[in-house]
């Protein structure tokens, strides 16, 4: 077996896991999904039919990620955080099968016990902050908070706030990549 489970998980049939990938304590791996490589799926997860995981994914414990969403590589899930699936669920009406769909792009970090409402994107290396209810698309480098979900600045891909200067430049203090502010989109300078 290219990948570990724990005793207690339980892995359905048609799963297609990476090599290096670690499914812990009590979490359901359920039909059709197909997670990538060197990903660490914490205990207490479910991980719904059809669910799409990048690489290197990290799910941290008690968190359920429905049909309907797909994480690009390097995603991280924080404790107890939240997605949705359906827009306005009913327990008497039947909603199976009309998910709305949502992406976590490459790089984003959701915080512990965010909330993601269904159908809104998280862009590329966005950074939600524990507690916070996203309720629209995400904008990449952005550093959302709040319920609401605010807009508050931009993050480097190291997770630091940036500070632009008045040419829209900035620095990321750690990996000393630098990064550009033009029309209220962020992007990293090759």
């Amino acid at each position: 077996m290219a990948f570990f489970a724990h005793d207690t998980a339980v892995i359905d049939e048609g799963c297609k896991i990476g090599e290096g990938t670690k499914i812990w304590h009590f979490t359901h791996v359920m039909p059709e999904c197909v997670i990538g490589e060197d990903c660490n799926i914490g205990q207490n997860c479910l991980i719904s039919p059809k669910v799409i995981l990048g690489k290197n994914v990290k799910i941290q414990n008690n968190v359920s990620v429905y049909t309907g969403v797909t994480c690009e590589d390097d995603v991280f899930l924080g404790p107890s955080m939240v997605f949705t699936n359906v827009t306005n669920p009913r327990s008497g009406v039947n909603r199976r099968g009309t998910y709305t769909e949502t992406i976590v792009r490459k790089g984003a970090s959701i915080g512990a016990n965010a909330t993601i409402v269904c159908g809104h994107d998280i862009g590329e290396y966005a950074f939600i902050g524990a507690g916070a209810v996203v309720t629209k698309e995400v904008k990449p480098y952005a550093l959302v908070v709040g319920n609401p979900a605010k807009q508050i600045g931009w993050i480097s891909e190291f997770g630091h706030r940036l500070e632009f200067d008045e040419q829209g430049r900035a620095k990321c203090p750690e990996s000393n990549d630098g990064y550009i502010l033009e029309n209220d989109q962020v992007r990293k300078i090759s």
